[in-house]
């Protein structure tokens, strides 16, 4: 593999070819990228105040030039690595970097370093200045890093189709309730209610129920009307939050599906199940992140869960005596099937990714996959022989 690839799916957050020690680094790699952002939207926005010292001034100037220089390094890795992207993998590479530059996130990406080089001239007071004309991109770039901003899109289009008809239903709302407080209040309160235009104010507030109370109905038809209005409100909103709650758990649930299946894919004991078995056991079970020297289980604590080893090394203590588990491994169940308190210390030997099976999805795969926990019961039956546990 190329160092450009390596790079490119350690970057990659779809990826779900990570193991433990890479997930981290993306994420730390990712919680650096936000925090430089927020660095430099503050440092932009304290060069925006009055009264302040030279040396807050020189501070948040060389703040915005040090994170815009960092935007700037971190764009040419980026064009560098975009041949690798699989949506540009039927163009060559300058054909590929083209393409990426004039994506939107490019754009911003390429925008956003437009302050380093004022910075990198030498005047890191010119970065500054120049940085507060795109303080929006940075904010903008702060929502296409983020973590979890390409998830909320994701959900946006899935569920457009019933967002757009409770977005109509609030246009409807909208609309009726500014005519009618037109026809009703605009006598009496013309600067407010004189035309539906103006009264969309007030219909806009009440409606989502912020309710500022700068404009308010006289009249008792007009109270009679916002209290509709009100009503309609919390009706309206709380669809369009009920859409948007669905919508984000059925897209984790789909994610988590797709990540734990390619995780379960990986453990030779699952080799031989076919897809009809798999798809039951991805359901129940959970994927956990190790560090290094980390306890996974320890001896005396109950017995609510066996595991599978996804990748790493885990060091079994029985004592004094220590038996090493590797990749496709499992460990765990005997205390489920005897169900007694743990006997051993499990400690992971190296960063690991471990697939976890609660008690309760144990026994009710046990009814309904008996070829599988015969499998895990054999097994138990020769540890048990050999004294492993």
């Amino acid at each position: 593999m190329t160092l450009r690839r390596k790079i490119h799916e350690l970057l990659d957050p779809s990826s779900h070819a990570h193991e433990a020690r890479q997930i981290r680094l993306l994420g730390q790699i990712r919680l650096l990228e936000v925090m430089l952002i927020l660095v430099g939207i503050g440092s932009v926005s304290t060069g925006t105040l009055e009264n302040v010292g030279p040396i807050t001034i020189f501070v948040a100037a060389t703040c915005t030039g040090i994170v815009a220089t960092s935007f700037f390094f971190a764009y040419l890795v980026r064009l560098w690595i975009a041949p690798e992207i699989a949506r540009f993998h039927d163009s060559g590479p300058a054909a590929a970097r083209l393409r990426w530059a004039l994506s939107g996130k490019g754009l911003i990406d390429m925008l956003a370093v437009i302050p380093a080089l004022a910075t990198l001239w030498g005047d890191a007071r010119l970065g500054a200045e120049s940085a507060a004309v795109f303080v929006l991109l940075w904010v903008l770039k702060l929502a296409t890093d983020a973590p979890g901003i390409e998830l909320i899109a994701r959900v946006v289009r899935n569920n457009r189709s019933a967002l757009t008809a409770a977005g109509v239903l609030f246009f409807i709302v909208l609309f009726s309730s500014a005519t009618l407080m037109h026809l009703i209040e605009g006598a009496q309160q013309p600067t407010a209610f004189g035309s539906i235009p103006t009264s969309l104010w007030w219909s806009m507030v009440t409606l989502t129920t912020t309710g500022y109370g700068d404009i308010v109905p006289q009249t008792t038809a007009g109270k009679v009307l916002g209290g509709a209005v009100m009503l309609c409100g919390i009706g309206v909103v709380a669809l369009l939050a009920g859409i948007l709650a669905m919508g984000f758990a059925d897209e984790v649930r789909r994610r988590e599906f797709a990540r734990i299946w390619d995780l379960v894919a990986r453990v030779p004991f699952f080799a031989d199940v076919g897809a009809i078995a798999i798809s039951d056991i991805v359901g129940r079970l959970r994927s956990h992140n190790y560090p290094q020297g980390a306890f996974v289980i320890r001896k005396g604590a109950a017995g609510d869960s066996m595991y599978f080893i996804v990748s790493g090394d885990v060091e079994v203590r029985i004592g004094s005596v220590t038996r090493t588990l590797g990749n496709g491994d499992f460990f765990g169940e005997m205390a489920l099937l005897d169900r007694k308190p743990r006997s051993a210390d499990v400690v992971a030997l190296t960063p690991c990714t471990l697939l976890v099976l609660d008690v309760v999805d144990f026994y009710q795969l046990a009814g309904q996959q008996p070829t599988l926990v015969k499998v895990i019961e054999a097994e138990a039956d020769r540890r048990r022989e050999s004294g492993a546990k």
